[in-house]
């Protein structure tokens, strides 16, 4: 199965707080895109492994997306090292994106940097023919994705490209509040967290509306590059 964009996320909410305006658009376009969660983000104070992983297919479903995956890595105590990174050469190598999105390069929470510089080296380590990997039982084909963009997480990071989201924020919200139980919710009884308060919901809104302004549109979600970006055409600049 190749897909058109994969979704990296270090817990099951991040690919929908970062980017999931941009993963609408272009479904929306007629790309195919697949999520891959490495965790379940089991270590949060809020809900536990099997809620996480309900409330992620859910997401999956109003965004629109191929598949989803969860890794099962250890959330909070991952490694970047040969394990971790061939299960990722392993996911890439199924999938061949040409375009993989991934966490923040540097953020708040330390999953978040880890996770980035993960899929990074993985993208590129799946590109070498001397790495050998399987998938049921089948050796595979190295593949290397063509561009790799992180979305912005909790540090107001300087975005390289800002991408027009406007027709897709309620959407995009839908999807983050379909991880109901890390959000917002006053019958709640668990613990209060950064991003239970509602002021945290209402900060997505008004990031993404602050980026939009710079492009005259009215929401956008901004990427972090790893190589400068080219184009043929001035004209498909906004």
């Amino acid at each position: 199965m190749k897909l058109d964009i994969l979704a990296f996320g270090a817990h099951p909410d991040d690919v929908e707080l970062g980017a999931a305006g941009t993963l609408i658009a272009h479904i929306h376009q007629g790309r195919t895109v697949g999520l891959v969660d490495l965790t379940y983000g089991e270590l949060g104070s809020r809900g536990n492994k099997e809620i996480r992983l309900q409330e992620a297919t859910k997401a999956k479903e109003m965004m629109g997306a191929v598949t989803r995956m969860n890794l099962g890595m250890a959330d909070g105590f991952f490694p970047n090292d040969e394990k971790h990174q061939k299960e990722i050469i392993r996911i890439v190598r199924h999938f061949r994106p040409d375009i993989v999105i991934c966490n923040a390069p540097t953020d708040r929470h330390p999953d978040h940097g880890r996770a980035a510089q993960l899929v990074v080296n993985s993208c590129f380590y799946s590109g070498l023919t001397k790495i050998a990997t399987q998938w049921v039982g089948e050796y595979q084909q190295p593949w290397r994705p063509k561009a790799i963009y992180h979305y912005i997480q909790y540090y107001d990071l300087k975005p390289d490209i800002l991408v027009d989201i406007s027709r897709y924020m309620d959407l995009k919200m839908q999807c983050i509040k379909a991880h109901e139980s890390q959000f917002y919710n006053p019958n709640s009884n668990e613990p209060e967290t950064l991003i239970s308060q509602p002021e945290f919901l209402e900060n997505i809104i008004h990031r993404a509306a602050y980026y939009g302004q710079y492009i005259s549109a009215k929401y956008a979600e901004g990427f972090i590059t790893q190589r400068t970006p080219g184009i043929q055409n001035l004209f498909h600049l906004l």
